[in-house]
């Protein structure tokens, strides 16, 4: 909460922003592979934090993990500098005159975010920690972004929630939130973070609830607190019909002959200022309508509401191009207009003696709400491999040198990412998901069958900066 912040007005929005990125670094470049982290931290993460305040914002250990990485920082420098701001620049110089103040727009976007990448030292993890001055809860993950509810064995639990737990706790220091990826939840999963500590997370539970019921949160047998999200207001901008599908913004897919996004949605020339404008006007019409929203709330129980607004981080800037703009306006104008914005934080601490006692139902904030992306036909190789690996994983560990088990144990961690089979389900990748579960499935299986302490294969050589404050301690446990 801002400096000079109280409690009047009509009620409190919580934004949660979630930054994750498949692991990628190493593996691959164009379409597939470190370009995807490189255009997230540019167009999103860097711009994203520049404005951010008073919310909370998601760093998983796989995204910290992969921007530590040896190499990292030199080759994200020159990909802004060579593939972004050098094609934008000759875009200036060869687009047609219509398309030319499209592309210095672009050209200014990229050396924005070359400034800010310089004012880290060259570090994107140095932005997420800088903002925590500006009342910015950074909160951990499970330790490759597993769907949760989904693992075969209390130990790989265990090992997710506690990898993800020590990396965090090293890079940021402690939390009492955690964010349970996908929002996927099963009853009984608050026992299993209460036993690491975790007092609050995040569900999608909109498939049963109606009305404002998700504006105050849930009290659960633990005595965690799950905030559930308000799909209502997500929706505003998430669904095929929300901000950003206005025409005049800029195009994602379409790209000029250097690759550079110069055109409207409807095909037009981009014009950035008549963007920005609606972004302004869109943020207006989200601060009205979550007003509207909480007004009704306070007039039906007379408490004040908690709207908690959750979406990929990745959404603002790097989809929709315009979003950090919305945002900065979506910040700068609420507690103007009533609303207090606060971080999940302070909402676990001002908005627990209001917590309902109710039921919490199995949920993810995918498709339908339940768990086809990453349990169903569709993917149903991919997710019964990654249990049977899982089952011969933990069966093994006590048995093998310690090298070749945190081998085996860090490539089941990359078989269990969520990643995999969300891209595959959407088919939104090709082979690439299948083909980097199947490889990392195949990695750990050589690891524990090879009958040599010493194979003289490396240890997983790509996955060098994965959970490296990872313990075997889950599956040495009986």
């Amino acid at each position: 909460m801002s400096e000079g912040s109280t409690l009047e007005g009509t009620g409190d929005l919580a934004i949660v922003l979630h930054s994750h990125m498949p692991y990628v670094e190493g593996f691959g470049t164009y379409p597939f592979g470190e370009e995807w982290l490189f255009d997230a931290v540019i167009h999103s993460h860097l711009p994203v934090l520049e404005v951010a305040r008073d919310l909370t914002l998601t760093v998983t250990p796989v995204l910290a993990d992969q921007l530590e990485a040896d190499g990292v920082r030199e080759r994200l420098a020159r990909f802004l500098e060579e593939f972004r701001l050098g094609s934008a620049r000759r875009d200036v110089e060869t687009a047609d005159p219509d398309h030319v103040p499209a592309a210095r727009a672009e050209v200014e976007r990229y050396e924005k975010a070359t400034a800010l990448l310089e004012g880290t030292g060259g570090d994107p993890l140095a932005a997420f920690e800088g903002c925590r001055d500006r009342g910015v809860s950074l909160i951990p993950s499970s330790a490759t972004h597993a769907v949760l509810p989904l693992l075969a064995t209390r130990a790989g639990l265990d090992n997710q929630i506690g990898a993800g737990l020590a990396s965090h706790r090293r890079r940021f220091g402690p939390s009492s939130g955690f964010w349970l990826p996908e929002c996927a939840y099963r009853p009984g999963l608050e026992n299993d973070l209460a036993r690491h500590g975790i007092d609050w997370f995040c569900v999608d539970q909109s498939s049963h609830e109606s009305g404002d019921e998700a504006l105050a949160p849930v009290r659960t047998a633990s005595g965690a607190l799950a905030f559930t999200i308000d799909w209502t207001a997500i929706a505003w901008a998430w669904e095929m019909s929300g901000y950003p599908s206005w025409p005049g913004y800029l195009d994602f897919h379409r790209l000029s002959m250097h690759g550079v996004r110069i055109f409207r949605i409807d095909g037009g020339p981009y014009d950035a200022a008549a963007a920005r404008q609606r972004a302004t006007e869109q943020a207006d019409e989200f601060i009205r309508s979550a007003r509207q929203r909480l007004d009704s709330y306070r007039q039906r129980t007379g408490r004040r509401g908690l709207l908690t607004f959750a979406v990929d981080c990745e959404l603002l800037g790097h989809w929709w191009a315009e979003g950090p703009a919305w945002l900065a306006a979506v910040l700068e104008g609420a507690e103007r207009n009533g609303i207090r914005l606060v971080n999940l934080d302070q909402a676990a601490a001002e908005h627990a003696e209001n917590a309902r006692e109710v039921p919490l139902f199995p949920s993810t904030w995918g498709e339908k709400k339940d768990f086809r992306t990453w349990d169903s036909p569709d993917v149903a190789d991919m997710a019964w491999a990654a249990r049977s690996l899982e089952l011969t994983v933990a069966e093994a560990v006590r048995r093998l040198p310690r090298e070749r088990a945190e081998r085996a144990v860090r490539e089941l961690l990359m078989v269990q990412s969520s990643d995999w089979a969300f891209l595959d389900h959407r088919q939104q990748a090709g082979d690439y998901p299948y083909e980097r579960a199947t490889g990392h499935a195949e990695n750990a299986l050589e690891s524990v069958q090879s009958g040599s302490t010493n194979t003289g294969v490396p240890i997983g050589p790509r996955l060098r900066g994965l959970a490296p404050d990872l313990s075997l301690t889950p599956f040495l446990t009986p």
